[in-house]
């Protein structure tokens, strides 16, 4: 598969094995079910999926984490159940929006993840609050298409390591190519990326016990 390079001659495709090696599948994204993935994407937009796992864990406790449950229920009730995640009352209009047009556009939750991967992005941007990286987070791994998630930890290693892209869509497009459109690829790139970012690529690096600091820009 054709891969870009760095100054180093490291590409994509090595990075994946290396990232691999060093720490073997990751079996991401966490869920139960489909919608909890949605409800996961839309709850984890700036605040740490330990404080996510919290909002889950009590929707599921109180058998709320269900599309027709949400759908029926209040915003201020949603609100008050999500407190963990922060921003809850935003986060609460969010999810009940989506999931009002799911019902709207779609009549069911099972109908939308059918949709193609263009009309599901189409659709997901046009939700107020819901950007890119929410929407891909959903139709890669809610609805199994291959696309790719471009996160801040994408970017900042990208940097880096010296790969030239320079936006998200560019960066989305280059790394499908490279995986063939391969979905569980491109699921477990993105999951490695994030394992790296928070183990050892951080805002201060500990580059000294990286995996990959020897084909890392900073080093060459």
């Amino acid at each position: 598969m054709n891969s870009l390079k760095n100054k180093n001659n490291f590409s994509i495709s090595d990075l994946y094995s290396f990232l691999y090696n060093a720490f073997g599948p990751q079996g991401w994204w966490p869920a139960d079910t489909k919608f909890e993935v949605i409800v996961g994407a839309i709850l984890t937009q700036n605040t740490s999926w330990k404080n996510v796992e919290k909002s889950i864990k009590n929707l599921k406790l109180k058998n709320l984490l269900d599309f027709n449950v949400i759908y029926n229920l209040s915003v201020e009730v949603l609100a008050n159940e999500i407190k963990s995640s922060g921003f809850y009352r935003q986060k609460a209009n969010r999810l009940k929006s989506l999931v009002y047009s799911i019902h709207s556009n779609y009549g069911s939750l099972e109908n939308f993840l059918n949709q193609e991967v263009n009309e599901a992005r189409k659709f997901l941007l046009s939700i107020k609050g819901i950007g890119k990286e929410t929407a891909d987070s959903i139709i890669l791994y809610a609805m199994d298409k291959p696309v790719f998630v471009v996160d801040s930890y994408t970017l900042r290693i990208f940097k880096r390591i010296g790969f030239d892209l320079r936006d998200y869509e560019t960066i989305k497009m280059q790394i499908e190519k490279n995986f063939n459109y391969n979905t569980e690829n491109l699921k477990e790139f993105h999951a490695l990326l994030v394992e790296l970012a928070k183990r050892y690529c951080k805002k201060s690096p500990s580059c000294d016990t990286c995996p990959i600091n020897h084909f890392c820009e900073k080093n060459i």
